[in-house]
């Protein structure tokens, strides 16, 4: 199932990277994690497939959490609680 991305990088939180499928508007996403995320800057549009290699997390997992949530928050390693929280919710988006 290969899907078309938007990859956002923060401009607030450093090493933090957003996944969203290509069209989607970044104001349609919860507001708690746009807030935390900030001001997203456009790194580059990918098309993911579940064989493509990514640097720290499969291509899998970042099209499931795209399917279940909407989008794929990538953190660094010392991500923060808050932010971290907002990765790992099950909560699916109407886009």
């Amino acid at each position: 199932m290969p899907l078309l991305t938007q990859i956002y990088r923060s401009k607030k939180k450093e090493g933090a990277y957003l996944y969203v499928p290509k069209d989607t508007v970044l104001t349609q996403l919860p507001a708690a994690l746009m807030r935390l995320f900030g001001k997203g800057e456009l790194a580059m549009t990918l098309l993911l497939t579940p064989e493509k290699k990514l640097a720290s997390v499969t291509a899998e997992t970042v099209l499931k959490a795209i399917e279940e949530q909407g989008f794929y928050l990538q953190l660094p390693p010392q991500g923060d609680s808050q932010m971290q929280a907002l990765a790992t919710q099950n909560s699916k988006l109407s886009l």
